[in-house]
């Protein structure tokens, strides 16, 4: 049963409605769920289908896709010598299949595409020259490595430069859509409990098949990560090494901005890292934020050039404050529970889930209909300028003139601001409009769990979101 992806499933069928071919393009991180959306929607029935091998050469590549197509009924006559003669072989596999809509389904392209393969020029030849021109083909192709599916097929500059017809982004679920999923596989989990899993492994969906009935969410996690034989133990070891050949940058990146929360401005990482100010990092950079490992952001009001990168994964993030330095008890997490390094960790983890719920949040403001961007801003202590230093992790600047000033509170049970909380607000509010002279009217906006204490200073707010909201 799949959960979600209604759009996506809307799109898949139609296009074996009509009269013409179809060239379609998923991407999304790996185990997104990329692989069974396709399966699904087209009930696993496939004219062909293939996946490439992750650690293949050439001759191993080519092997397997013929093997495929003998699989699918394909009668090869010869060992294809390069990719030219294997799409060839599956022209013959097409004409001589008598489905209305030949549904072509190539998964993991970019593992097939070794040192001088030309596979790319072969896939425009099929394609352009051979596919398009017929009306019952649709091929489907999709890869982990979101980059290389990126610049090789989607935005390619040379024959295959707007040929793809239809493009699908698989994002992670969202609260609700866990939530579908929980109680679809008849998991008894309240609200709070998929918060606290999602704060760990966020909307991946293949991290929420793990999840045992019986189990609270802390024996769920001690099971599924830090048990002697865990399933997701060394998932950090596989994760980026199955979507980068050569993944030793990419993690030391992850690596460094792992660091600092706020996340590093381009000098900071190379500062950090030790690595090359070059166009390969720039190369790389953009890699892992289309991969949504890592996210680019221009503070409010700061200059594109001074952008920063953020790490966002849940997982990755989780890994480097609990994983990394292999704790040994097998009920790690269950002895973690309200220590102040878990309290901690709390409060950031769920600053990441409120940016990734900010269409929910415009929803309950009643400003679902107004042009916002998101942004985060900060500011220096400067005595002469009369700034106090501030941080402020989201901001919901709307085209209306208001700046939605949100302070992302994770609470056990219903939040009290107090003296402290009204002077930081003051404060932020104070800097902000100081610092970047801006003329929108600041609303101070809490995020939390379970709503606002109603005492002497709760008036501070001027709107109150919860955890429900997000759902």
């Amino acid at each position: 049963m799949i959960v979600g992806r209604k759009k996506e499933l809307a799109i898949l069928e139609e296009i074996t409605k009509d009269d013409k071919s179809h060239f379609v393009a998923v991407y999304g991180r790996r185990r997104i769920g990329k692989t069974f959306l396709i399966r699904e929607a087209y009930g696993y029935r496939f004219t062909f289908q293939h996946a490439g091998l992750s650690n293949g050469n050439l001759k191993e590549q080519l092997f397997e896709f013929q093997a495929s197509i003998k699989n699918s009924g394909g009668k090869p006559t010869k060992k294809a010598k390069n990719w030219l003669e294997a799409f060839e072989d599956l022209k013959e596999l097409i004409r001589n299949s008598t489905e209305k809509k030949k549904i072509i389904f190539i998964d993991e392209l970019s593992w097939m595409d070794t040192p001088r393969s030309d596979l790319i020029m072969a896939l425009e030849n099929f394609w352009n020259g051979w596919a398009s021109a017929r009306k019952d083909v649709v091929l489907i192709v999709c890869a982990s490595a979101t980059s290389w599916l990126l610049s090789k097929v989607i935005h390619d500059k040379g024959g295959l430069y707007n040929r793809i017809t239809e493009t699908i982004h698989l994002s992670m679920f969202s609260l609700g859509e866990c939530e579908e999923y929980v109680s679809a596989e008849g998991l008894a989990l309240n609200r709070s409990q998929i918060l606290q899993y999602y704060m760990i492994f966020g909307g991946v969906p293949y991290y929420w098949t793990f999840l045992k009935k019986g189990l609270s969410i802390a024996q769920n996690v001690d099971e599924i990560l830090f048990a002697k034989d865990a399933p997701l133990r060394e998932e950090y070891r596989y994760l980026y090494a199955s979507i980068f050949r050569n993944p030793e940058v990419y993690t030391k990146i992850i690596e460094t901005l792992a660091e600092k929360k706020v996340g590093m401005n381009r000098e900071e990482i190379i500062k950090a890292s030790g690595i090359q100010n070059s166009g390969d990092l720039t190369k790389k950079l953009e890699e892992l934020e289309s991969c949504g490992f890592i996210r680019k952001y221009n503070a409010f009001g700061m200059k594109k050039k001074n952008a920063m990168y953020q790490l966002v994964d849940y997982y990755t993030l989780f890994y480097h404050q609990f994983i990394k330095n292999e704790p040994t008890e097998e009920n790690f997490w269950t002895l973690q529970i309200n220590t102040p390094k878990i309290n901690t960790w709390l409060g950031l983890a769920f600053e990441r889930v409120c940016l990734d719920h900010v269409k929910k949040i415009k929803e309950k403001l009643g400003i679902s209909g107004i042009y916002s961007e998101e942004n985060s801003w900060y500011c220096r202590t400067d005595d002469e300028k009369g700034l106090y230093g501030s941080q402020i992790d989201l901001m919901i600047v709307r085209k209306d003139q208001v700046i939605n000033m949100c302070e992302m509170k994770y609470s056990v049970a219903e939040f009290k601001a107090n003296e402290g909380v009204d002077l930081d607000i003051r404060r932020k509010i104070s800097d902000l409009a100081l610092a970047t002279g801006t003329k929108y009217a600041i609303f101070p906006t809490l995020v939390t769990t379970y709503g606002l204490v109603d005492n002497g200073y709760a008036g501070i707010f001027q709107n109150v979101i919860t955890v429900n909201d997000l759902f």
